[in-house]
């Protein structure tokens, strides 16, 4: 499979529901597996995935239940524990571990959930745009997540994308920002179940003192979610990990600067790789 072609999309059959992913890159190069953020899916990562491809490795990028073309759930699913164990049974099912676990936003939660649960499946945890801690702006995403239970994703589509995008992304505008408007502005009010369970997620700060692999933590200088130090510092405090902060980048820094991001993960990869050598 080459960088430009588009990859099958393949089911994985785990815990009563299927998951939606593509395997892409040489089948004996380094394993990343990317899991998304709220409001997008895994061709997030599609100019991620190419940079790394190219680079020799292997990317799986997959569909949270109850978004993009997995299986739908109920609230109780939905929890940042439950997709966390999806994504556990997710590389067990597909004999992947020990992996790289990238995760932007709320990917980056089960990232860190990951690292300090089930460390024998990770080689290291990427976190990008992403948080150890509870919920900052509760009261401010509250009324959000209301709203997207009443009448979906459209009525609310400009402050999704305030939330999701920085300000440089935002002004130059562009066919990756224009196609995700119109994805989120799509989206029904059944996303709300999966925004509720990311506002009301616990805290994780504590439980990373234990953390057993090695963590980078990424984010985006324009960060309108999650701004740093909260999204780097923060975590490379409670981890004993790595930060590195990228400009002119929103919430979606995967997405947004993929060539930057590529290239934190490379140095990254050089970085675990002499640690253990």
């Amino acid at each position: 499979m080459t960088s430009t072609s588009t990859p099958d999309l393949l089911y994985a059959e785990i815990r009563d529901g299927s998951i939606a992913y593509v395997d892409s890159g040489a089948a004996d190069g380094t394993i990343f597996v990317l899991s998304h953020s709220l409001f997008f899916d895994h061709t997030m990562f599609t100019p991620l995935t190419a940079l790394l491809v190219d680079a020799g490795h292997r990317v799986v990028a997959y569909d949270h239940r109850g978004q993009g073309a997995s299986s739908p759930a109920n609230l109780a699913r939905l929890s940042m524990d439950e997709l966390t164990e999806d994504a556990a049974a997710f590389i067990e099912h597909l004999d992947l571990g020990p992996v790289h676990f990238l995760g932007n936003s709320m990917g980056g939660f089960i990232a860190l959930r990951l690292a300090t649960r089930r460390p024998e499946l990770l080689l290291s945890a990427i976190a990008a745009s992403s948080s150890a801690e509870e919920e900052h702006q509760l009261e401010a995403f509250a009324p959000l997540v209301d709203a997207l239970h009443e009448a979906g994703a459209e009525p609310v589509v400009d402050t999704l994308m305030h939330i999701m995008f920085g300000d440089t992304s935002l002004a130059t505008g562009g066919p990756v920002v224009q196609h995700w408007r119109g994805k989120m502005a799509a989206l029904p009010n059944t996303i709300a179940d999966s925004a509720d369970r990311v506002i009301h997620r616990d805290g994780l700060v504590e439980e990373l003192a234990e953390c057993g692999v090695p963590v980078l933590a990424i984010s985006g200088s324009e960060d309108h979610a999650y701004p740093p130090p909260l999204s780097d510092e923060h975590i490379a405090a409670a981890t004993d990990g790595t930060f590195r902060r990228v400009p002119a980048a929103g919430h979606s820094v995967s997405l947004e600067q993929p060539q930057t991001v590529f290239t934190h993960l490379i140095e990254h990869l050089a970085a675990v790789l002499t640690a253990h050598t």
